[in-house]
């Protein structure tokens, strides 16, 4: 809206021009994100689901009382700001709404008095994954000169042809594993948010400085992504409205994301890694949260359906076994894991980039 304002206004107030800057763009999505939901997250306090404790986790009478589902204000607010900020294509809304539809089905959970159960959750999960990942190929093939829609792959120069069930498999798996380890992640104050911020804001600029600049990305062998300007305005959006949440959710967290904010949080991440086109983005990213909530769910499926028991002596999630274990405050937990994520995310896109 925005865009199109500064191009109406242009001839007659010259200064209008600047709302066509995605740089411009960016800074506004960032600002209004953060201070929309910093200011007005407390008034919906009273109107949000209230945390009744969760057996079998760690300080839970700590959270017992406390709003949840901040996820349906935030996420909201970031749809409303991406429709002001972003002159989104029809990919970009799609995601933007399917983004808004994973938060809908977690806070419907977040407010049922009987949860829904994983098998109905990991479901419609998995309804949405498949729908994001039929709609990515569909809209790259149709912008593809040659009606194909490739990766770029780590070490590898040339881009790799994908087809669309390897596509549809690869993207879904990785959507999947996005939402359901960062929810696992979601269990001490500020943690699930703030390894969240550092994947937005790695991302947001893989958009703008390199995917979305033609020299940079032809300097680096990677393809230029048109879109990528709009997708990284896309992303700081997300940004702002988590960091307006994280100044109420740092320790001692006054409200909670619930499944409404964790469930979206990560299918749009990874939703953002497909849209970079290399799923193996996804490790320089969110590594941690991936080894700290997927560790847990490959355990579990293994015993659950195979049998077969690992990491005996091992609790998952992992910042629970470094809370139980090893001593570790709730903000000790928080430091450590976001130094180790921040060593990771800066190695492992400087390797993705720099060595083709």
């Amino acid at each position: 809206m925005l865009y199109y304002l500064g191009s109406a206004l242009e001839s007659v107030f010259g200064p209008a021009r600047l709302l066509q800057s995605y740089t411009v763009l960016i800074v506004i999505a960032l600002y209004l994100g953060f201070v929309l939901t910093q200011r007005l997250l407390p008034r919906f306090y009273d109107h949000l689901p209230h945390d009744r404790g969760r057996e079998f986790t760690e300080h839970a009478a700590d959270a017992k009382g406390k709003p949840t589902g901040a996820g349906v204000v935030f996420i909201s607010f970031f749809v409303l700001i991406c429709l002001l900020c972003v002159p989104m294509n029809w990919l970009q809304g799609g995601i933007v709404a399917l983004t808004w539809l994973s938060m809908l089905t977690g806070y419907l959970d977040d407010r049922s008095v009987n949860s829904w159960g994983e098998y109905l959750k990991g479901f419609l999960d998995l309804v949405i994954c498949v729908a994001a990942s039929v709609l990515f190929y569909y809209f790259i093939a149709k912008d593809s000169p040659d009606g194909k829609v490739y990766y770029w792959l780590p070490f590898v120069t040339d881009p790799v042809a994908v087809p669309l069930w390897l596509y549809i498999i690869v993207g879904t798996i990785l959507l999947w594993a996005s939402i359901n380890t960062t929810n696992c992640t979601d269990g001490v104050d500020g943690l699930s948010s703030t390894l969240v911020l550092v994947a937005l804001i790695s991302l947001g600029c893989i958009f703008y400085f390199i995917l979305g600049h033609t020299d940079v990305a032809s300097y680096l062998l990677v393809p230029h992504l048109e879109s990528g300007a709009g997708w990284g305005a896309i992303a700081f959006a997300m940004a702002g409205v988590l960091m307006g949440y994280l100044w109420h959710n740092a320790f001692p967290s006054k409200v909670m994301m619930g499944d409404a904010g964790s469930r979206a949080l990560g299918f749009f991440i990874g939703a953002c890694v497909l849209v970079t086109g290399n799923p193996f983005v996804i490790l320089a990213t969110s590594s941690v949260i991936f080894i700290n909530g997927g560790l847990g769910l490959v355990k579990v499926a293994l015993l659950r359906f195979f049998k077969i028991s690992i990491f005996k002596n091992v609790r998952f999630p992992l910042h629970d076994h470094m809370r139980k274990q090893r001593g570790w405050s709730a903000t000790q937990v928080l430091i450590k894991f976001l130094i180790v994520q921040l060593l990771v995310t800066v190695a492992l896109i400087g390797v993705f980039f720099k060595i083709r």
